[in-house]
C-alpha cells in the first residue's frame, strides 16, 4: 500500500480523467490520496472530491502565497471544513520567500495563525517552506509544533532544517525531487533521516519523478520515488510501501495501524522470527520504550506463539524470496531454546540460512551445556556487546541477571565453536569507544564487529 500525503487533485488538470488518474493509482497500490487545498475555493474543492471518493481525504489551509486574500469569513469556514470526518490536517501553510506573492510579514503571521488553528482542532499540520528554512523552524519551535504533529511537504532543505524538524517530532515528505538528477544534496540528506520519519507524496500535477519529468504529475507515478528511496535506503520497495504508509496512517489516521502483533515478518531479503517479548535487559535506548513498530511491523504480541505456529504461519511466506531467516523480534530469543531449536530444524530442511540475534545471556538462562545442540542448525550469531567496559554496559542496558556482561562475552567466545559465523554489534551512540568494542570482539573473543546506527532498528 501507497499513501499519496499531498496532491492537488482540484486542479483544472485533472478535470478532464480524475476517473482514469484513480484507477491508475489503484492500480500502481495508491490507497489512499490526500489533497491540499490552498485558499477557500481549493479547500471547499477538496472537501468535495474527498466526499466522492473513498480514497481521498483534505487538508484545508491558506498557502503563503495566498494569505494576503484570506479574510475573517474565509477563517470561519476553514474551522467548519475541519470538522468534517475526512479533513485530516490544517495545510499547506507555511513561507514562501522565493516568489513573495504575498507580503513576508503577512506570511509569518497567517503562518503563526494556523498553526494555533491546527493546535485548537487538534489535527496536524503540513508545512511549505521555500528559502524561508531559518523563519519557518523558528516559528514553529516558538509557536510550538501542534500535538497532533506535523510534516515538512516537499522538504528541500539542508541537514540543518532536517535536524530541528526531527527533533520537534516532524516528518519530512519526498516526492520526485528525489529522483532528479540534480537532488545529491538532498538525497544526502534523506539518507541520514530514518525511514520512520519519512511520508511520500506527489505535489502532483508539479514535479513528476524522472524519468517523466516534464509530464504531468500524478499518483500513480509515486512507484518511481517508491524505488528511488528504496535504493537510497538499503530496502526493497515494499519496506518502503509499508513502513511509510504506516507513517502517513499514525499522523493522518486515515485508517488505524496493526493491531495484532506479528511473528514472521519480512524486512529486505531476511525473513524475521518474533518468538516472545520477554527480554533480560531493559535497555535504556530499546525500541520498544517508544513503538510497537519496527520497519512498519507490530511486534507486540499478546502470546508467546509455539513451534507449531511458528512453522504454520511460515508457511505463507515464499522462502526463494529470502537469504536467511532470523530469530529476532522485540525479546530474547534464547528464552525459548526449545522453540529455537524445533523451528530451526524446520528452516535447515529447507536449506535457509539461520541467524539469531540475542543480547548475549544465552549461558545464564540456558547453563553450560546447551551450545552443542546449536551446532548444524545455526549458521549465525549477532550478539549485542554495546559497550566496551561492564559499567557502561550496567549503566544503558540494565540487565536484570548478575554477571551478565562477562557472560555475554564467554558466550561469544565458546560460540565460535559450534556456529560458523559469530558477530559482535556495537552501538555508535555518542561516547561509545568503538575501536575499542572491536578490539574486544576481535581480538579477545575471535569474533567480527558489526557497528549499529544509534538511531535505527531493523
Amino acid at each position: 500500500m501507497i499513501i499519496d500525503t499531498h496532491a492537488h487533485l482540484d486542479m483544472e488538470q485533472f478535470r478532464g480523467d480524475l476517473q482514469d488518474v484513480l484507477a491508475r493509482a489503484r492500480d500502481a497500490g495508491v490507497r489512499y490520496i490526500i489533497t491540499i487545498g490552498s485558499d477557500i475555493e481549493s479547500s471547499r474543492a477538496a472537501r468535495d472530491l474527498a466526499a466522492a471518493h473513498e480514497e481521498i481525504f483534505f487538508s484545508p489551509g491558506f498557502h503563503p502565497h495566498d494569505v494576503k486574500s484570506a479574510t475573517e469569513a474565509d477563517y470561519a469556514e476553514i474551522v467548519e471544513l475541519l470538522k468534517d470526518p475526512k479533513a485530516v490536517a490544517v495545510g499547506e501553510i507555511g513561507l514562501d520567500y522565493h516568489y513573495d506573492h504575498s507580503p513576508r510579514e503577512a506570511q509569518r503571521e497567517h503562518f503563526k495563525r494556523q498553526l494555533e488553528l491546527a493546535r485548537e482542532m487538534n489535527k496536524p499540520i503540513i508545512v511549505h517552506s521555500r528559502e524561508a528554512e531559518a523563519d519557518t523552524m523558528d516559528i514553529i519551535a516558538s509557536a510550538g509544533l501542534p500535538e497532533a504533529g506535523g510534516t515538512l511537504h516537499c522538504f528541500s532543505g539542508g541537514p540543518e532544517m532536517a535536524l530541528k524538524a526531527l527533533g520537534m517530532g516532524m516528518y519530512l515528505s519526498v516526492g520526485g525531487t528525489l529522483t532528479f538528477n540534480n537532488s545529491g544534496a538532498l538525497r544526502d540528506v534523506i539518507k541520514t533521516v530514518p525511514i520512520e520519519r519519512l511520508l511520500l507524496e506527489t505535489d502532483c500535477p508539479y514535479l513528476a519523478p524522472k524519468p517523466l519529468r516534464g509530464k504531468r504529475n500524478e499518483p500513480s507515478f509515486l512507484a518511481y520515488v517508491v524505488e528511488a528511496l528504496a535504493e537510497l535506503k538499503g530496502l526493497s520497495p515494499e519496506d518502503v510501501m509499508r513502513i511509510t504508509s504506516l507513517n502517513a496512517s499514525l499522523l493522518f489516521g486515515m485508517c488505524g495501524p496493526p493491531s495484532d502483533g506479528e511473528i514472521v515478518y519480512p524486512i529486505r531479503d531476511s525473513l524475521y522470527l518474533n518468538i516472545t517479548n520477554r527480554c533480560t535487559n531493559a535497555c535504556v535506548f530499546c525500541v520498544r520504550n517508544s513503538t510497537d513498530f519496527v520497519k512498519g511491523h507490530n511486534l507486540r504480541i499478546k502470546n508467546e506463539p509455539t513451534a507449531h505456529e511458528i512453522i504454520s504461519a511460515m508457511e505463507r511466506a515464499d522462502f526463494t524470496r529470502y537469504r536467511e531467516v532470523v530469530f529476532c523480534g522485540y525479546g530474547e530469543p534464547f528464552l525459548r531454546l526449545d522453540v529455537i531449536k524445533e523451528v530451526a530444524r524446520e528452516i535447515k530442511n529447507r536449506g535457509v540460512k539461520v541467524r539469531i540475534n540475542t543480547n548475549g545471556h544465552a549461558l545464564l538462562i540456558n547453563g553450560e551445556r546447551f551450545l552443542p545442540e546449536l551446532k548444524g542448525l545455526i549458521d549465525a550469531v549477532s550478539v549485542s556487546l554495546n559497550f566496551p567496559t561492564e559499567a557502561e554496559y550496567k549503566k544503558y542496558c540494565r540487565p536484570q541477571r548478575k554477571g551478565a556482561y562477562n557472560s555475554l562475552k564467554e558466550f561469544v567466545k565458546r560460540a565460535t565453536e559450534y556456529i560458523p559465523e559469530v558477530t559482535v554489534t556495537a552501538l555508535a551512540m555518542p561516547g561509545v569507544d568503538i575501536e575499542e568494542c572491536r578490539r574486544i570482539a576481535e581480538d579477545e573473543l575471535g569474533a567480527s564487529l558489526r557497528v549499529r546506527n544509534y538511531d535505527e532498528v531493523g
